[in-house]
């Protein structure tokens, strides 16, 4: 009997290394790419693109791709949204394909490295090569797309239900610290640009380009420490995996609940990821903001998520992920308000409100993502994850539309970013109407004790 006691104590401490090393290698890829979502999607290539697209605008301020005249300053928020819809064909072959055949690591390693490479070449964007910059946002947006649907799959893995909230939140504290180390990297380059002997032009294309490269060596990080896991689900061709996905679809109806908190999950991330990719537009163009304190209010973003989304953690623990996102919802809805009111040229009210984001953003992400993978059923991690990655990491579609079009109809980015409320005012309205404990219990998983 002790033998047999002290055996099971050596393999239950055995794979609790082994699921903590796999932890912390899954916590890298979020040290990867996360730079691309701060420094390029953040804080560069929004103002830069749109200088480029003004720079090959005609005499009304239009460009034309393929010959529809769109307003200069709407061109970058209508390619965010552009690069959703190739992401909404690609993301769900890329999780019934992983599920299938349960290789999750090489689908992982393709799409980062595409990523990676198209932000890289980010550096070839200068003059009036918007239509470049434009391909080149596609390509990568939908690439890390793709990559997130992998790794967030590896969640319910690598983590018991217990330990997911505090997982999922080191995964984005990790993410937000790196963004914060090389925007303080950035912010010499750019601030200093003279004194390294580059145009300003340039140091903002080397910004973007150091990035991909970046994504591309951390990723070696997880596809070292993540395993992937044999499938129990018999094998189809990519043809299958689409048909599988539409099944999929029809399959989370059985999961009612599971269904109402991916909707009111995509209804507010949807304003979250607008607000991370349009801020630096809002705040260069209708703010008159240089690019130093675009920087800085970024980098005060990063930091502050690292303490917002360890600190939101815990409060996870007191009230339940459900209670914490709701109070975030408020705090956003009551952010981005008070954000049409700050007045042009006035730096220092644009780092309050970077405050404000900062102290929810990382929490808010965090917790939605481990809320999430409670309602999953199990097998059907990476698709239901590919719906989930729909509206993340800056992929949402609806928002930068709105957002466009709310500035093509105005002219008005004050007009823009107040419509942006009514993200977090629904979303916090279909999410408070979720019975999450029953939503758990339905997907056939264990209830946590705090959820």
């Amino acid at each position: 009997m002790g033998t047999d006691t002290a055996r099971e104590t050596a393999t239950g401490a055995t794979a609790l290394a082994d699921r903590r090393r796999e932890q912390r290698g899954w916590y890298f890829y979020d040290w990867a790419c996360s730079v691309y979502s701060t420094s390029v999607l953040t804080v560069f290539l929004g103002p830069y693109l749109t200088s480029v697209a003004k720079a090959a605008a005609d005499a009304d301020g239009f460009v034309h791709p393929l010959g529809i005249p769109i307003r200069a300053g709407s061109f970058f928020a209508y390619t965010v949204s552009l690069s959703v819809l190739l992401s909404v064909f690609v993301m769900p072959l890329a999780g019934a394909a992983a599920d299938r055949s349960g290789r999750k690591k090489p689908l992982l390693a393709v799409s980062a490295y595409i990523g990676a490479a198209a932000t890289a070449g980010m550096f070839f964007l200068d003059g009036e090569r918007y239509l470049l910059g434009g391909a080149l946002l596609v390509v990568a947006n939908s690439a890390l797309a793709v990559s997130m649907v992998l790794y967030n799959a590896y969640l319910p893995q690598i983590a018991t239900p217990q330990e997911r909230d505090a997982v999922s939140s080191r995964g984005w504290a990790f993410g937000y610290a790196s963004g914060a180390l090389v925007l303080v990297a950035n912010l010499v380059l750019y601030s200093s640009h003279d004194a390294f002997g580059v145009s300003e032009s340039t140091a903002v294309r080397i910004c973007l380009a150091s990035a991909g490269v970046w994504w591309g060596a951390f990723t070696v990080v997880p596809l070292r420490r993540l395993r992937d896991r044999r499938s129990t689900r018999a094998p189809g061709s990519t043809a299958t995996g689409l048909r599988h996905f539409v099944a999929t679809v029809k399959d989370m109806r059985r999961y009612p609940r599971t269904l109402s908190f991916l909707l009111a999950y995509l209804v507010y991330n949807d304003g979250v990821q607008t607000v991370i990719s349009q801020a630096s537009v809002y705040g260069s163009e209708e703010l008159r903001l240089g690019q130093s304190s675009l920087i800085t209010a970024v980098l005060l973003v990063q930091i502050l998520a690292v303490v917002g989304a360890l600190a939101m953690g815990r409060l996870s623990r007191t009230y339940g992920a459900k209670r914490t996102i709701l109070g975030s919802l408020i705090a956003w809805t009551m952010t981005i308000g008070a954000g049409y009111f700050l007045p042009a040229g006035s730096s220092t009210w644009f780092f309050a409100l970077a405050v404000g984001i900062g102290l929810v953003l990382g929490g808010t992400q965090a917790l939605s993502r481990s809320l999430f993978s409670h309602l999953v059923p199990a097998g059907k991690e990476a698709e239901y994850f590919s719906a989930y990655e729909m509206s993340d990491r800056g992929m949402s579609w609806l928002g930068p539309l709105v957002f466009g079009l709310a500035y093509q109809l105005t002219g008005s980015y004050r007009d823009a970013i107040l419509s942006l409320v009514a993200f977090f005012v629904i979303g916090f309205v279909l999410l408070s109407r979720v019975p999450v404990h029953q939503a758990v219990r339905d997907a056939g998983n264990p209830v946590p004790a705090r959820i």
